[in-house]
């Protein structure tokens, strides 16, 4: 069921003893599979509720939960240098499940505009991404959360590549380019880490040219690095993507992963292919046509230039 942001506010003062809401205002999107507001308090602290929408959505908001706080030891002890979203507070909802509640992080959404070469915001990106990828797996993996080889991760890529060529919508050049990739096993030589799973830019929160907290950690797993990369190197100025990298190698240990920039452009690429089947398995035949077009501009933009025709011999 749906909750209105009052009704999450009330949930908050259960969760929270001695929260009392003055202010309350929805968060997210109306379609998100959780409902959440952020309340704020009459000592001007602020707080954000977060309600499943039915089972399936209240199991993933518990193991997203259990993950947050294995992760808030790891802020704790410094391994981590950005703030998560550390519950506070449970409330018992009466068709099962529980809403959470976390004080707000500080901090503003990334936009990727604000990114400019050198030490500032670009190189602490790189940074804080690399801290991620240096915690041990077994912080995942303690929670049965989906843990990849390599070699899997590749495989993986390779049937959601073979399922989107079968919807017809993937221009074949397109097709045999990602095929030729993910064939060519040198590029997938790398060592798997703890991913985020789902970074952009609505989830890294930076104040002061820093990186201050990442949220939404319900896709975390263990598996290729360079995914964690790819909103950054696909849309970044390409001076700041050069900063990202550069202070993202020097934060990580024993790092040898040659095609790592690679696979992440790669990456971005082939979260259309996952954009088109999103489409087809809802049956939403206007995210079917998005996901086509953008598949058929990506095809002209990287389809190898042809050669210019001989010119005809009286023009010689």
């Amino acid at each position: 069921m749906r909750r209105s942001p009052l009704a999450l506010a009330a949930l908050a003062t259960v969760a929270v003893p001695g929260l009392d809401p003055y202010d309350v205002r929805a968060l997210g999107a109306p379609d998100s599979d959780t409902d959440a507001a952020l309340v704020a308090d009459s000592q001007r602290r602020r707080w954000v509720v977060r309600a499943p929408t039915d089972a399936a959505s209240g199991a993933a908001l518990e193991a997203e939960t259990a993950l947050v706080g294995l992760l808030s030891t790891q802020v704790e002890n410094g391994r981590l240098p950005f703030a998560v979203p550390t519950p506070v507070g449970f409330a018992a909802l009466p068709d099962g499940g529980r809403a959470v509640v976390h004080a707000q992080i500080d901090g503003r959404p990334v936009e990727l505009d604000w990114l400019e070469p050198g030490p500032g915001l670009s190189a602490d990106l790189g940074r804080s991404i690399a801290a991620l990828h240096e915690l041990p797996v077994a912080v995942v993996e303690s929670l049965g959360l989906p843990t990849y080889s390599a070699d899997e991760y590749r495989r993986r890529r390779q049937a959601e590549v073979d399922e989107a060529a079968r919807t017809g919508h993937v221009p074949a050049t397109l097709q045999a380019r990602w095929e030729s990739r993910l064939e060519d096993v040198s590029w997938w030589r790398f060592r798997p880490t703890v991913v985020h799973g789902d970074l952009s830019g609505e989830r890294v929160l930076v104040a002061d040219g820093r990186v201050t907290g990442i949220l939404g950690w319900s896709q975390a797993m263990v598996a290729d690095p360079a995914d964690d990369l790819a909103w950054l190197l696909v849309a970044a100025p390409a001076d700041a993507a050069e900063s990202i990298i550069e202070a993202y190698q020097l934060r990580r240990t024993e790092l040898t992963d040659p095609h790592l920039a690679d696979r992440a452009l790669l990456a971005g690429e082939l979260a259309l292919a996952r954009w088109l089947l999103f489409g087809v398995h809802s049956g939403d035949e206007a995210v079917v046509a998005d996901a086509a077009g953008m598949l058929a501009d990506l095809d002209a933009q990287t389809r190898p230039e042809q050669p210019d025709d001989e010119p005809d011999a009286e023009a010689v």
